[in-house]
């Protein structure tokens, strides 16, 4: 007779166990598909690099591409990478990385550079090398894409955004009020312009309709701020002495491991803009961080600043403070907004 255990019983112990058995399988699976695709483009660059000597010193055509491809994919049929357009792809990845126009680089910068854009999938790669202008801006968004996991259409969003021209040029006293090893990635957390283009706004619009909408598309929001803000609230209250106060928008990151509170403006910048949110990281510094947390930055997000000014505002600011602009591109002028149809109205017209 088969001996068996009959009625199992599920519990604690076995869940805890059953979900450590999990965590591991899933990174083993992370890790052979991290070493799969690190040994794919591991042979795609030296296909590369062997395309372009060919070329070079054997003074052969684009003709033999095509030649290349039949061969290539007739004696390995279940294998896909081998059409002519993506040996032309490989061929410009080696060399976008290596031509003399991106700067010859040191035996070991090219070390490094080689296991960075083997780290990322190849499609990611493809999109940085299309896109990007040199080098030192195609590096950027491997570490970026290397630091967040983005996706590809995350990564595109980004580069089409130019975030390489945008990241850590807000104007700010983070050298001045934070420690060094803060100070810095405070400021590369920053951008300047802020991009809000994921929104669409009347053309009269104030702060609390900016408020509304960036919330209503909070995930946008969050991506365009960047990783490592967590979202806490809007018009989040401060109590002090006899007065109520509503700080815009407030965060958590948990990088910089520190609040960040958010302040909107919908017109240019004005001095005293600082002085308000000078006054609300104080105020958060003195009641809500805790001993574990660094401390409290701000940002002031306008519509637009004069970069003189901004720095001279803050030259007396206590608190360390940035102040960036933000662009917004889908306005809708009154007229327009209201003669478009409602979803009744088209709803009504289709069942027709």
């Amino acid at each position: 007779m088969e001996n068996r255990e009959v009625g199992f019983v599920v519990n604690d112990e076995y869940k805890a166990w059953i979900e450590d058995i999990k965590k591991r399988i899933k990174q083993s699976q992370i890790k052979a598909a991290v070493k799969v695709n690190y040994e794919l483009l591991e042979l795609y660059w030296g296909i590369g690099r062997d395309i372009v000597a060919k070329q070079k010193h054997a003074k052969w055509g684009d003709a033999f591409l095509a030649t290349m491809s039949k061969d290539l994919q007739k004696s390995f049929p279940d294998m896909s990478g081998f059409s002519v357009q993506n040996l032309k792809s490989i061929r410009y990845w080696y060399k976008f990385y290596n031509s003399e126009e991106n700067g010859l680089q040191p035996v070991s910068r090219m070390e490094l550079i080689e296991n960075m854009v083997k780290s990322i999938p190849w499609g990611h790669n493809q999109r940085i090398m299309y896109k990007c202008h040199n080098v030192q801006e195609a590096l950027f968004y491997v570490q970026k894409t290397m630091d967040n996991g983005w996706s590809r259409n995350v990564l595109e969003h980004q580069i089409d955004s130019g975030l390489y021209n945008r990241q850590g040029k807000a104007v700010s006293n983070f050298q001045l009020k934070l420690p060094e090893a803060q100070s810095d990635l405070a400021q590369q957390t920053l951008k300047d312009p802020y991009n809000f283009d994921f929104l669409t706004l009347r053309e009269e619009y104030d702060e609390k309709e900016l408020e509304d909408a960036l919330i209503n598309q909070i995930t946008q929001f969050l991506l365009e701020l960047g990783t490592g803000f967590a979202y806490l609230g809007r018009q989040v209250h401060l109590h002090v002495g006899e007065s109520d106060f509503y700080m815009d928008l407030l965060f958590y990151h948990v990088r910089l491991h520190c609040y960040v509170v958010v302040e909107l403006k919908t017109e240019k910048f004005k001095p005293e803009f600082a002085g308000k949110l000078n006054f609300y990281v104080t105020a958060v510094n003195k009641q809500m961080k805790s001993e574990q947390d660094n401390p409290t930055i701000g940002l002031l997000i306008c519509k637009d600043k004069d970069d003189v000014v901004a720095e001279y505002a803050l030259d007396d600011i206590s608190q360390p403070i940035g102040i960036a602009a933000y662009e917004l591109t889908k306005v809708l002028r009154e007229e327009l907004k209201s003669s478009l149809p409602t979803v009744e109205e088209i709803e009504y017209k289709l069942s027709e």
